[in-house]
């Protein structure tokens, strides 16, 4: 029987920009929902993400917030159809906004790969790194068309009614900078709290993308921890410290190193860097919950998504908690180890 009152739901565990070919467990796009009692609260919006949530069971008005990692596209791919599609499913949110929280402007453009022969030439000059708030403007922008439509012939509510966009602010006096300092040691901090959970984040290394973050949910039910995507990172062993569950990014390096074993090209050099910098082994993971002491370990935003299990599971003997590779739509029910005490 399935009892538990917070409990995390894989909507999707795919990472990456792109659809896997020969994928025949047909993840989707990397997607998590926190539920805790009656409500759900939404980290990331892959692709497939509004399709993963009513295959869920669950309902878009029951949705506590959306978190953002990071604005890299395979994590808010499909933000815009839970923006513009859920205007239809929402109405009842006008005096209650969907609270929706992401990374700000970077505030600078990335430093241009020293691969490049070049120099690229960066896309939107007029606003090359917007945040989530101005992201969401963006998206209710681009489908004006439609929505106009929607409020004007059909009375629906705007979207801008419906949620509230929310650019979550770095503290001050840290050090951090995007390119020179975009992981400084810190504290975890409190980004968002209702009646239910409290969510703290910290910085998390993925470069070139800053800020990146990992999220904690706290409720009186237990902890989840989200690694966003990451690297190894000393911060992230501080957030996840003690959590009843961890959801770890992993990449599989042995097909990076095959995927790009025989491009000489700067792109695919260019490629191949950003992987080794940017991402974690499934050891590499396993480092990091056992640092932090985690109760159970979940790997998910799975690079490549095609890849056959035996690739995540190698190496999990060196975790002594629950080791986890969760398949989309799975539930892992959160106990707390006085919970698990209770019941043996």
């Amino acid at each position: 029987m399935n009892d538990s009152k917070m409990k995390a739901v894989t909507l999707g565990t795919a990472g990456g920009p792109r659809w896997w070919k020969g994928d025949s467990k047909d993840r989707a796009g990397i997607s998590t929902a926190l539920v805790v009692e009656d409500r759900f609260y939404l980290v990331d919006a892959g692709h497939g993400v509004g399709r993963r949530i009513r295959q869920a069971g669950l309902e878009l008005g029951d949705l506590g917030g959306i978190f953002i990692t990071h604005l890299h596209s395979d994590h808010t791919i499909d933000l815009p159809s839970l923006v513009v599609f859920g205007m239809h499913e929402l109405q009842q949110r006008v005096d209650n906004p969907v609270p929706l929280l992401g990374p700000g402007d970077r505030g600078a453009l990335p430093p241009v790969s020293p691969r490049a022969v070049v120099p690229p030439r960066p896309v939107a000059p007029a606003n090359p790194t917007p945040g989530i708030a101005d992201m969401f403007t963006s998206i209710v922008g681009a489908f004006a068309t439609d929505l106009n439509d929607r409020v004007l012939d059909s009375l629906r509510p705007s979207p801008e009614a419906l949620f509230d966009p929310r650019d979550i602010e770095i503290p001050e006096g840290i050090g951090y900078h995007p390119n020179t300092a975009p992981t400084p040691d810190m504290e975890p901090f409190v980004i968002f709290q209702d009646d239910l959970v409290t969510v703290t984040a910290i910085l998390v290394e993925h470069p070139p993308v800053a800020p990146a973050f990992a999220f904690r949910f706290d409720s009186e039910y237990g902890s989840v921890t989200i690694s966003g995507d990451t690297c190894e990172t000393a911060n992230l062993v501080k957030l996840a410290q003690g959590t009843d569950l961890l959801l770890h990014e992993a990449i599989d390096f042995d097909w990076v190193d095959q995927t790009y074993a025989h491009r000489d090209d700067d792109e695919g050099s260019a490629s191949r860097d950003h992987h080794y910098k940017s991402h974690t082994s499934v050891n590499g993971a396993i480092r990091i919950a056992a640092a932090a002491q985690a109760r159970a370990l979940a790997l998910h935003h799975l690079v490549p998504g095609s890849a056959d299990d035996t690739v995540w599971h190698k190496g999990h003997t060196g975790f002594d908690g629950t080791f986890l590779v969760p398949e989309d739509l799975d539930t892992i029910n959160i106990t707390t180890a006085a919970q698990a005490a209770m019941r043996s």
